[in-house]
């Protein structure tokens, strides 16, 4: 079975592309901190169907990316910081990069242009490494280090998210990594059945992070429709060596997503969206929100050191 490779340009927005043949296709917005654009897989009549939701054009994109975030990488942070501050090693930081309500949302990379290093084709995966040198580039996070994404498409719809973040300081620096998609499998969540291996529940306060409470709930660890019910919450994973943490299924049409994190992402938040919805986020965290000030999972990478994440999604019909 043979992979390849493309680069394209879509609506203005500039696309990298792995390909299986007669199988998936991946895109990647390698300008927009290596956004996870497309993941196109083929229904039983033959034809490309896409398991993410998406914005149509760059237009679109650059208006809305620091409000709906869809296919983001999450780097140095992930979810709120409340007003942006945070201390570290008894120094308080503030990011001047803020949300509407005043908190500081989801990193520092989604809108930054990735370098592509290496492209990469056989008959057994497609592969794409993408890099960002961070420098200090925000008062809020006076750090430098390299976030490098290695994208690999492998055969029957199989994707490999790996992210390594390379500490290039003098200092230990605080990291929280994650993703961001936004998953549509249909029109409508409340014909979709979701299942996720966790049995406890981190309670958030109005500012939607940790109050310090976690509760047990274990209401999707079986399969089950969706029907009215609103998330916009963090669980913790249960450890699972071959089982998926996470199924999202139509099942009128058969199409399903798969979602295979490894240890470096013991969080899933997910997010039912707002008044239409069509799409959820389904969120692999390394920490959980606000972590740089509850230190609930939160990494201190040494000087010259390196950690990686990976995170395995599989989309196709019948699975």
């Amino acid at each position: 079975m043979a992979f390849s490779t493309s680069q394209t340009e879509r609506n203005g927005i500039r696309l990298v592309g792995l390909h299986e043949e007669n199988g998936a296709n991946i895109w990647i917005a390698n300008d927009f901190g290596g956004m996870l654009y497309g993941f196109e897989v083929r229904n039983p009549a033959g034809e490309m169907v896409d398991v993410l939701d998406k914005y149509p054009d760059v237009v679109t994109l650059q208006a809305k990316i620091d409000k709906t975030f869809m296919g983001c990488k999450l780097s140095p942070f992930a979810c709120r910081i409340p007003g942006g501050k945070y201390f570290y090693d008894d120094v308080e930081f503030e990011f001047s990069k803020k949300g509407d309500d005043g908190a500081a949302i989801h990193g520092l990379l989604y809108d930054k242009p990735l370098t592509v290093v290496d492209f990469f084709a056989d008959d057994e995966q497609a592969q794409v490494l993408l890099k960002y040198n961070y420098k200090e580039e925000e008062d809020g996070y006076p750090f430098s280090y390299r976030c490098e994404i290695k994208y690999s498409l492998q055969a029957n719809g199989l994707l490999q998210l790996q992210t390594t973040i390379i500490n290039l300081d003098d200092l230990e620096i605080p990291l929280v990594d994650g993703w961001h998609p936004y998953f549509r499998l249909t029109d409508s969540l409340d014909d979709l059945c979701l299942s996720f291996n966790s049995g406890a529940m981190i309670v958030f306060d109005e500012r939607l992070v940790p109050n310090g409470e976690i509760v047990h709930y274990d209401e999707f660890q079986e399969m089950k429709r969706l029907g009215d019910t609103v998330f916009d919450n963090c669980f913790l994973l249960e450890e699972s060596v071959s089982a998926p943490a996470c199924v999202l299924r139509n099942d009128k049409t058969g199409l399903e997503v798969r979602i295979f994190p490894d240890e470096s992402y013991p969080y899933l938040q997910i997010y039912t969206g707002g008044v239409e919805r069509k799409s959820i986020a389904i969120e692999n965290l390394s920490a959980s929100p606000d972590a740089f000030n509850n230190g609930m999972g939160l990494l201190q990478i040494p000087p010259r050191r390196s950690q990686t994440f990976t995170v395995y999604y599989r989309a196709g019909f019948d699975l």
